[in-house]
């Protein structure tokens, strides 16, 4: 994956069954071969400010990646103090840190507030950036879509530190 161009594509929702179901054509796309996905999950955030993650199947997609240890990537990449959380590890921690500092160095990063503020839910996924404009289509149902560009080096290296601690990150996404 090292030399592919990554991007996060983001859609917001005011419905979390919109969202559910924007991430399951998602899915279906890809199945159909109309586009890859590296990792997607479906967030809703409460009125309490709470995150859960709502879907994130349970299969393998892309290239091999498991869509569960593969949701700890997406929610460290969308917003990393989402998954510093729920994530258990130093290994996690260091690696979140060096991404929040990259992000806020090159004024990357969504704003979480506004793409996903209490009451709302989002589809967050990771795709290689040549099919960016259609999963950013398929999110028909969203109010609000944007996709940035992402360092494949930050998704490598979050990737490996949760699959070395994939099971303590799976079990605190679940939960």
């Amino acid at each position: 994956m090292g030399t592919k161009n990554l991007a996060l594509v983001v859609g917001s929702y005011d419905d979390e069954n919109a969202a559910s179901e924007d991430y399951q054509a998602l899915r279906s796309g890809q199945d159909s071969g109309g586009y890859e996905i590296v990792g997607a999950v479906v967030l809703t955030r409460g009125k309490d400010g709470k995150v859960q993650v709502k879907e994130h199947g349970d299969k393998s997609v892309g290239h091999g990646a498991a869509w569960g240890a593969g949701a700890g990537a997406v929610l460290g990449l969308f917003a990393p103090p989402l998954l510093a959380a729920t994530a258990v590890g130093a290994g996690v921690g260091a690696i979140l840190g060096k991404i929040k500092k990259s992000h806020e160095e090159k004024q990357f990063g969504v704003d979480v507030d506004e793409y996903l503020a209490p009451g709302t839910s989002a589809v967050v996924a990771v795709v290689d950036d040549k099919w960016a404009d259609r999963v950013e289509k398929a999110l028909e149902r969203a109010e609000k879509r944007i996709s940035k560009a992402i360092d494949s080096d930050d998704y490598e290296r979050l990737q490996k530190a949760i699959d070395e601690s994939a099971d303590d990150v799976i079990e605190q996404i679940n939960s």
